[in-house]
């Protein structure tokens, strides 16, 4: 597709960051473009609506979670485009009022994500989108918090998969990404 190639052509590369052995892909070039900016939108928004929602049983996405912190650029977007509700899910300790968490691990450790306890109601329909899918640990929690409050994921969206880390393996329901990166 041509909107993947030239997307993908904006996102930038930096070698060992942020440590050494890392190739870090930076999506912030997408975001000052903003025709770039506008593709990525609507890219997404057209795979939910010709893909996403005509499998799902009830036909419509209720709420858009974004994981903290560039999940929060793109989902409030894509949930007005859709008329849906945002969610966001936050590092522990951020968001004021009841939350219910999930701990997930990560290389050095683990960290908890949090969600408003009132956030998403049973059967609610729900995607769940990120800059990026590496070993899936975060994009798990956040789906462990949409099921803790009885919510339904219907997709987790990426633009950008590490392929070889494998992390849609740990998740509830199929994932989407618009780059699939080797490295």
């Amino acid at each position: 597709m041509a909107d993947v190639e030239y997307l993908q052509s904006i996102i930038t590369s930096h070698q060992d960051f942020p440590k050494k052995g890392i190739n870090f892909l930076d999506i912030f070039p997408l975001l000052r473009n903003p025709v770039a900016f506008e593709t990525l939108i609507t890219h997404l928004v057209y795979h939910l609506t010709t893909k996403t929602i005509p499998k799902s049983l009830t036909k419509k996405i209720d709420v858009v979670v974004g994981l903290d912190a560039r999940g929060f650029l793109l989902g409030p977007i894509i949930a007005l485009r859709l008329g849906a509700a945002f969610v966001p899910v936050r590092k522990q300790g951020k968001l004021p009022g009841q939350c219910v968490r999930a701990t997930y691990e990560k290389e050095y450790g683990s960290d908890s994500f949090e969600m408003q306890a009132d956030a998403i109601q049973p059967g609610q329909s729900v995607v769940i989108v990120d800059d990026l899918i590496a070993t899936g640990g975060s994009a798990k929690a956040a789906g462990e918090l949409v099921a803790k409050q009885g919510g339904v994921t219907l997709e987790y969206l990426f633009i950008i998969e590490l392929i070889f880390l494998k992390g849609y393996e740990k998740l509830d329901a199929p994932a989407y990404s618009i780059i699939q990166s080797l490295d």
